[in-house]
């Protein structure tokens, strides 16, 4: 029996999972048109490789990373998640915070599902690690719990001791990671058995997953047979969190300026370890994933499989929209954001659509004044002071908040969840971090301008003395030759006489 270390903090939500979690993973339509952004990861964006009227298959390549080798890289590939014609290489709206454009590639689906051949790697366990782990990396595996982070960076470490797969889905509404892990556990187990080969052999396995699961739990444990382990963790937000899940697993505290690797260990999301078994073992690259579509603007809230680039009104309509949706959310209530329309497309780190409706949104409560309660020091999971920094980033004394570890802060929201004051405190802290970063670029930039500016005088001096002692050598020169053009003519005259 795994022992479990308590973390402060900490909140318990309402969950309102069952909207989602009673049906079986539903396909997906294929669309009519795929948007494929070539940035759907943290890192390096992938560089187009096809042209437009070009024909595709699917799991084909259709953009690259900068260098040959992908595993060397911070960036994965895009491959085209069904067959078609690339009609447009365009700027289009991406799911993003910012709700800026980006580069993405248009292919008009065909409705064949033709493959490209896709040759899995059999006998994985007697080959090099590396080779494994490139293979990961073609296949475009991101991080799938939300962060997004390039798969095979994290498979990189050495000195592994445990590898932690992360089943605890702990946002309400979100069931994709307990559809998966109910339906799918050999899947599963067969990727953290994957990673842990390619990790040199970490000496031990936990798959983690909340105590509101026990249909999940169960079938991870009849398809686990006993190879890893498999625990269940306490339903209290936000333990899906990679640094509060390795501290109520091993006890261990993982410093914001840590990697979990330098405690030897590491954390992959179950959906990760479930893409990795589907490219090792059968060869498919990442081209879809589980998202869960829910909320009371949905007639039928449920988990799809959805091809990557699909629209999201195309899911939304499969699962039949209702009128009066007045908030479309991509990820969680607690750390997701608003999209401004539906004509963005599903990608990598797309695990949830929550359509709200007027009834379920409500009014935002006025914000009143602090009253010092310190209901938001106990709830941070980090133990920060989430007063302290409010005061600071509303007085805008930057220097301050970051004395009092602003950038710990991971934006859980849990602060703002007790707040008797419902005073927005993640939006001060989101908007503080903002402008320290700006100010930095800002100083970066000055700093820059002033080095540019000493080297352009710094040149122009060195110009003007090169040339000085040119003008100088010239004279000299010219002086030399003019008295010995003088002498010349001097000793000719003499001759002649």
């Amino acid at each position: 029996m795994t022992k479990l270390w308590p973390f402060h903090g900490g909140v318990k939500l309402a969950e309102y999972k069952s909207l989602s979690n009673q049906t079986p993973i539903v396909q997906a339509d294929i669309p009519p048109f795929l948007i494929l952004p070539l940035l759907q990861h943290i890192g390096e964006p992938a560089e187009s490789i096809v042209k437009v009227g070009e024909k595709v298959l699917k799991g084909q390549i259709v953009a690259h990373c900068k260098e040959k080798d992908c595993s060397a890289t911070m960036s994965v590939p895009i491959h085209a998640s069904t067959s078609g014609t690339v009609v447009a290489i365009e700027h289009r709206a991406v799911p993003h915070p910012s709700a800026l454009t980006a580069p993405c590639i248009v292919i008009e689906t065909d409705g064949e599902e033709t493959w490209i051949e896709h040759p899995p790697l059999t006998d994985y366990a007697t080959l090099a690690s590396n080779v494994v782990r490139r293979h990961i990396a073609r296949a475009g595996i991101v991080g799938l719990g939300g962060a997004g982070f390039p798969s095979h960076i994290k498979l990189t470490h050495a000195a592994i001791d445990t590898l932690i797969i992360n089943g605890a889905e702990c946002e309400p509404y979100i069931t994709s990671d307990d559809r998966l892990m109910r339906e799918h556990p050999d899947d599963i187990i067969a990727g953290a058995q994957i990673i842990m080969h390619v990790l040199g052999g970490a000496k031990r396995c936990v798959i983690a997953l909340e105590d509101n699961k026990p249909e999940a739990y169960q079938a991870l444990l009849e398809a686990a047979k006993g190879c890893v382990e498999v625990v269940q963790v306490p339903t209290r937000y936000p333990m899906g969190g990679e640094r509060r899940l390795i501290q109520v697993l091993t006890g261990k505290d993982v410093k914001r300026t840590q990697l979990s690797a330098s405690v030897g260990i590491v954390v992959h999301n179950v959906k990760t370890a479930s893409a990795v078994f589907r490219a090792v073992q059968l060869g498919k690259p990442f081209l879809s994933r589980v998202v869960t579509v829910t909320g009371g603007g949905v007639e039928k809230p449920q988990n799809l499989e959805v091809l990557l680039g699909t629209p999201i009104h195309v899911v939304i309509d499969q699962c039949r929209r209702k009128e009066g949706v007045e908030r479309l959310i991509m990820g969680g209530p607690m750390m997701g954001f608003a999209l401004p329309n539906d004509e963005m497309p599903i990608v990598k780190t797309t695990s949830c659509l929550i359509l709200s409706r007027a009834d379920e949104i409500g009014t935002p409560p006025l914000q009143m004044p602090c009253i010092r309660c310190g209901a938001c020091t106990q709830a941070c999971p980090i133990n920060l002071l989430p007063q302290q920094l409010y005061w600071y980033t509303k007085s805008k004394d930057f220097k301050k908040a970051q004395d009092y570890h602003l950038f710990d802060c991971i934006d859980c929201g849990c602060c703002a969840y007790v707040c008797p004051s419902h005073i927005p405190l993640v939006s001060y802290y989101r908007y503080a971090k903002a402008e320290i970063r700006a100010s930095v670029q800002e100083r970066k930039k000055a700093e820059t301008a002033k080095r540019r500016h000493e080297f352009r005088l710094f040149r122009l001096e060195r110009n003007k003395a090169e040339t000085s002692a040119r003008l100088k050598q010239l004279k000299a020169g010219s002086k030399a030759s003019k008295e010995a053009a003088i002498k010349a003519a001097l000793e000719r005259k003499r001759g002649n006489l």
